[in-house]
């Protein structure tokens, strides 16, 4: 609704008619008129039966009949109404009419503050990288406006959504230029997942955050099609899937031809190397063993990074950073792509602390503005 009527506004002022409106003229197929699908009008109609009916029958048509035109309408496509309710979905429409949504950051906030509240792993173990840790990482790379960034593992887009935020408030030229805009909006950010619901919410994370029409895909990223965009990105932030361990035979030859295993944590190391252009660069989250293994394969990706790449740093994190989902012993990997070595000095951080407790309850120990990536003073 906010989309369109900002569409709408622009319209009057320049007399050129809506591309592409969200909600045309007239009626849909069912003889609603488009109009009371719009929030606006939605939210203040009588009864709670007519809404229920609305957003049962008509919004979610609606939707999936949008689905032409970008990502986030696709992945709505087989999105369904679980609310059980008429009154329930009323008491949701008024606690969401009370908060005031003007401004990008709350709709954000609301949205991110649901999904703190599905504190359970997915099917097939994501769970949200604190949001703190993620500012961390894109506040070490500092992500430009020219960067086309991906994360192979995106389950709800947590680092992209970081990564946009971080441009809005240091390069808000970005929003005055159209190449840029256009380029924010369509092509800067990237994002596979294999979980039809992380794809999701994770795409409708990007959208309340606003980036209009993302590239979130559903994509196996260790499967055979793994380098069809060998070379692609210039930035990768992720927390990719660990302790986990996949068939041969599903898995792409080109990154057991670098890595020999089938541990999930070091096929995606050597999937970030595939991804990355030359002088492009990556921070990501591995578990300590990528580190410390002996294996083969362990020692031959660190001699990867170390000799062929360039390792900038490694920061340790405390083991209780991702309670209360894992207790696993993780770091944060820093390094560029280069194939032609340079490292010299690798900067090591051990970090003990991250301003909450370590265990499951995971308190703040500091107050609100002492905690995040950047102290401001």
């Amino acid at each position: 609704d906010e989309t369109q009527t900002l569409a709408e506004r622009k319209a009057n002022r320049t007399g050129q008619p809506i591309e592409n409106p969200i909600f045309p003229e007239g009626v849909d197929p069912k003889g609603r008129p488009y109009a009371d699908l719009r929030w606006h009008n939605f939210k203040n109609m009588g009864s709670a039966k007519d809404m229920y009916q609305i957003v049962d029958e008509h919004v979610f048509a609606h939707m999936h009949a949008l689905a032409e035109g970008s990502t986030h309408a696709a992945h709505m496509e087989d999105a369904r109404l679980t609310i059980p309710t008429p009154a329930l979905l009323q008491k949701v429409v008024d606690g969401l009419d009370a908060i005031p949504m003007a401004d990008r950051d709350t709709k954000g906030d609301v949205y991110e503050y649901m999904l703190s509240k599905i504190a359970t792993a997915g099917q097939n173990g994501q769970f949200r990288t604190p949001r703190h840790i993620i500012q961390l990482m894109v506040n070490m790379w500092q992500p430009a406006p020219d960067d086309l960034m991906c994360d192979p593992a995106s389950g709800t887009c947590g680092f992209m959504v970081a990564a946009s935020e971080y441009i809005r408030d240091n390069h808000p030229e970005t929003f005055t230029d159209p190449a840029k805009l256009e380029h924010f909006h369509t092509k800067m950010f990237n994002g596979f997942d294999f979980d039809n619901t992380m794809l999701r919410i994770g795409s409708m994370n990007l959208q309340l955050h606003g980036v209009q029409n993302p590239s979130i895909a559903y994509r196996d990223s260790l499967a055979e099609d793994a380098d069809k965009d060998a070379e692609a990105y210039s930035l990768i932030l992720a927390n990719p899937p660990f302790a986990g361990s996949l068939d041969y035979e599903g898995t792409s030859k080109d990154l057991l031809q670098v890595v020999k295993t089938k541990k999930t944590e070091l096929l995606f190391m050597a999937l970030f190397l595939r991804l990355l252009k030359p002088g492009g660069r990556a921070a990501v989250i591995v578990p300590d063993g990528v580190l410390f293994g002996s294996t083969k394969a362990h020692k031959e990706l660190r001699r990867m990074l170390v000799e062929d790449q360039k390792l900038d740093g490694i920061i340790s994190l405390p083991s209780g950073v991702f309670k209360p989902y894992a207790g696993v012993s993780t770091a944060i990997l820093l390094f560029t792509k280069t194939n032609s070595g340079g490292t010299d000095n690798v900067w090591f951080y051990d970090l003990q602390a991250d301003g909450l407790s370590l265990d499951d309850k995971r308190t703040p120990l500091l107050e609100e503005a002492k905690l995040g990536a950047i102290p401001t003073e």
